[in-house]
């Protein structure tokens, strides 16, 4: 069972850091539409991974993140926030995950 966990908190990481190149791309392109659009396809393949290896509800958590209201008009500002939402959620979960699975022996 820990060996599972342990692989869905890597699955994870590994989602967070295509999350990070996608918003590193958009910022350095500055190009808000593409990057929005990369995100979309990633949160549709995390959702799916996430309901493979860390259960429905923890899907279903991602699946419903919105971005809050914004009221900058700076489209770089909107996008990492909703990054950051995005990445805040999957760092938590990944954590409570590593810290639910017992430490392995030896």
């Amino acid at each position: 069972m820990s060996e599972t966990r342990l692989s869905a908190a890597t699955m994870i990481d590994q989602q967070v850091k295509e999350l990070d190149a996608i918003a590193k791309r958009t910022v350095q392109d500055f190009n808000t539409t593409l990057g929005t659009e990369r995100m979309g396809q990633w949160k549709i393949r995390t959702v799916a991974l996430l309901q493979q290896h860390a259960g429905q509800n923890a899907a279903d958590e991602l699946a419903r993140k919105t971005p809050g209201m914004s009221f900058t008009n700076d489209l770089i500002e909107e996008f990492t926030d909703e990054v950051d939402s995005y990445r805040s959620y999957l760092v938590a979960l990944a954590t409570r995950i590593r810290a639910a699975a017992p430490p392995t022996a030896g």
